[in-house]
């Protein structure tokens, strides 16, 4: 490079040679650059030690060597988002994973039909049997998990399916869920006792631990939310008819709506000590009149016009109040691998780690402790809570009396600190060593790593694993973002069900579609010898039509309505085996796309008809080789094919009547000279 730039000045003084050959110089040491920035790329992509690293930038190489500030996500990022249940509070008794026994023979005792607790029974033995009996099965209610079957195949080669009525073996069972806490929940009521079994769009199976199916309906549900923090369900009962609405939340949301206790509080401070996740379950009976009424509420705010979201939210509110607490819930989040020798061989480089997270304080201070994001040695200052400008100023003056301590401070004090002494804070905060940012929100996120930039001028390095994380990792210098649990898909209450995911997302982008789309640039209206006999014709092409907003909204249009019949058409004929949902939408889709690129084309050359049957040929080929995908014994029954074709018309055949019809009644300017 300096080379380079002596001759570019050479070039640029000497009157003899001419300007343009330092122009093209300078384009010439720009390639050279942006091509060895590609073969660093290409390195660290190939580098063993980090296998499966995309790199997506080609700034990337010379980012990395100038980092200052690491800003890093907890949950998935410093632990393995792989949660194990640890402990159960009931207020007045305590449940670890060394008494998880006591709570499975209550379990067995208060379902079982033949044994019923006798009347001599003291009456302790019995609240707390039945307190226990309810906390297990508003966790095994209240989630969004879905139950999902593996095919096997039986003796005859045909595929067993997993109904309802038959098979709900516990290895051929697996949960999935948007959040890896729910999954470690529903696998904790499973090993006391209390089974999911089954899950649809309006109702759920438990099976008791002798065998029996509870059935519940899921009458409303209300998704969990970064501002909410909480998610809830209202089921009702088939064999009493009871309805109950079950909630479950952070501490910070659920202690407002439950019923008055003396021991939430201090229990989520020890549970958070320990380096648990907690949850506060709470549940509310509603009689048929009442949840009649709150029905009828609430789908009349969902029809507003104005100030939807908020008629919403204020109705569900109105049935959030003095809720009977269950139990508190705490799961145990593991460290990732060698993510302590990482952080302190990071710290000893002179990078200065930041963790930002949506946890508790108390939660967050013992996983910076035990990943060494803290070290031994050094002290901790955590920031009061404030709310006032003065409390914000004697909090910094008392943070600005220690030296060489490492920062804990929650997003609210954070806001308040910001707004009025955003200097001041940012400067004692760059002085720390590590800071712990706690109930921290996705927007404060990439505001800090804002605030850094701007009073640092130093670069900066944002890392994190889930959506929460990506507004951080786009602000930052150099943003890394981790393989997270999976996408997740709306008409499974957001649980995470992937669709089409490694192989099938490659093949529809490549050989299943690409032939036909691009054999659409052989397509003509009329023949060139006809455009040049009638220029008239051109006239049409200066209006505009074929590229309007009106064309496109009717291609969008047309998009949601086959993506509605593709899914929901293969949600109603799968036959409960989630694997079918794959092999009947997916070969749907292709067949959907290949017919609409036929619809598309007005004049057919013989290459188009090839590509047509050569992508159709390589789809029903690679059928074979995909059993990662499909069922095959599936795909070669007639049900199946029958399936699959039901499906297509109906997605195709409304689009093919429509064209038919227009060009019958509203023909275009060219349909006349082609007849």
């Amino acid at each position: 490079i300096a080379s380079s730039f002596i001759f570019m000045v050479i070039t640029f003084t000497l009157p003899t040679i001419h300007t343009d050959y330092g122009i093209n110089f300078l384009c010439s040491l720009r390639v050279n650059l942006d091509m060895g920035k590609a073969a660093y790329g290409w390195m660290i992509m190939k580098d063993d030690n980090i296998p499966g690293t995309v790199v997506r930038t080609s700034t990337i190489p010379e980012e990395l060597g100038r980092l200052v500030y690491l800003l890093t996500d907890k949950t998935g990022t410093l632990t393995q988002n792989e949660m194990i249940f640890k402990r159960l509070h009931l207020g007045t008794v305590s449940y670890g994973t060394d008494t998880m026994d006591e709570i499975q023979s209550h379990i067995i005792n208060s379902y079982s039909q033949c044994s019923l607790p006798p009347s001599s029974a003291p009456k302790v033995r019995k609240s707390v049997s039945s307190r226990i009996h309810e906390a297990v099965k508003a966790i095994a209610l209240c989630h969004n998990v879905t139950p999902v079957y593996e095919s096997r195949a039986g003796v005859s080669g045909e595929t067993e399916y997993a109904e309802v009525d038959q098979d709900f073996s516990d290895e051929n069972r697996t949960y999935q869920a948007s959040s890896p806490d729910e999954v470690a929940l529903v696998q904790w009521t499973e090993s006391v006792g209390l089974t999911l079994v089954n899950r649809d769009l309006t109702s759920m199976q438990l099976k008791t631990p002798d065998g029996h199916i509870l059935t519940y309906y899921i009458l409303q549900i209300f998704p969990f939310t970064s501002e909410s923090k909480r998610m809830g369900i209202i089921v009702r009962d088939e064999s009493s008819g009871e309805i109950t609405f079950y909630m479950k939340g952070a501490d910070v949301a659920m202690s407002t709506i439950v019923q008055y206790n003396d021991w939430l509080e201090e229990e989520c401070g020890n549970m958070a000590r320990e380096g648990l996740r907690t949850l506060v379950v709470a549940k509310k009976s509603l009689t048929e009149e009442q949840y009649q009424d709150f029905e009828s509420r609430y789908n009349q705010a969902k029809l507003s016009i104005h100030d939807r979201n908020l008629k919403v939210a204020a109705v569900v509110e109105s049935l959030e109040r003095e809720m009977e607490l269950l139990c508190l819930t705490g799961v145990e989040d593991q460290l990732q691998a060698d993510v302590r020798p990482t952080l302190e061989m990071l710290r000893n480089a002179g990078i200065k780690i930041w963790m930002l997270t949506g946890d508790k304080l108390e939660t967050a201070t013992c996983i910076a402790k035990s990943s060494h994001l803290v070290s031994r040695t050094q002290d901790i200052h955590i920031f009061r809570p404030v709310t006032t400008r003065g409390e914000a100023h004697l909090e910094l003056n008392a943070f600005r009396r220690k030296h060489d301590c490492a920062l804990v401070i929650s997003g609210d004090s954070l806001e308040v600190c910001l707004k009025y002494y955003e200097h001041e804070f940012v400067e004692l905060a760059c002085q720390c060593p590590a800071v712990v940012c706690c109930r921290c929100s996705p927007t404060q996120k990439a505001h800090i790593v804002k605030l850094l930039q701007h009073h640092t001028g130093k670069r900066t390095c944002a890392i994190g694993d889930g959506g929460n994380d990506v507004s951080m990792i786009q602000a930052a210098d150099c943003g890394i973002g981790i393989e997270g649990k999976a996408v997740f898909s709306s008409v499974f209450y957001f649980a995470s069900v992937p669709l089409y995911q490694g192989f099938l997302m490659v093949g529809y982008a490549t050989i299943y579609t690409m032939f036909p789309v691009f054999s659409l640039v052989l397509d003509q209206d009329v023949k060139p010898e006809m455009a040049l006999l009638y220029p008239e014709l051109y006239k049409d092409l200066t209006k505009g039509r074929s590229l309007s907003f009106k064309t496109f909204l009717i291609w969008v249009l047309i998009s949601i309505y086959q993506g509605g019949i593709l899914m929901y058409g293969a949600l109603l004929l799968f036959e409960s085996e989630f694997v079918h949902v794959v092999a009947i939408s997916f070969t749907a889709l292709i067949l959907t796309e290949l017919l609409m690129v036929a619809l598309t084309i007005r004049t057919w050359h013989w290459l188009m008809v090839v590509a047509e049957f050569l992508s159709l040929g390589c789809y029903v080929a690679s059928l074979a080789f995909l059993n990662e995908y499909f069922d095959v014994a599936f795909i070669t029954t007639v049900t199946f094919l029958w399936k699959v074709s039901a499906i297509t018309v109906v997605s195709c055949l409304p689009l093919y009547i429509i064209k038919y019809l227009k060009r019958k009644f509203s023909p275009p300017s060219y349909s006349k000279l082609t007849s």
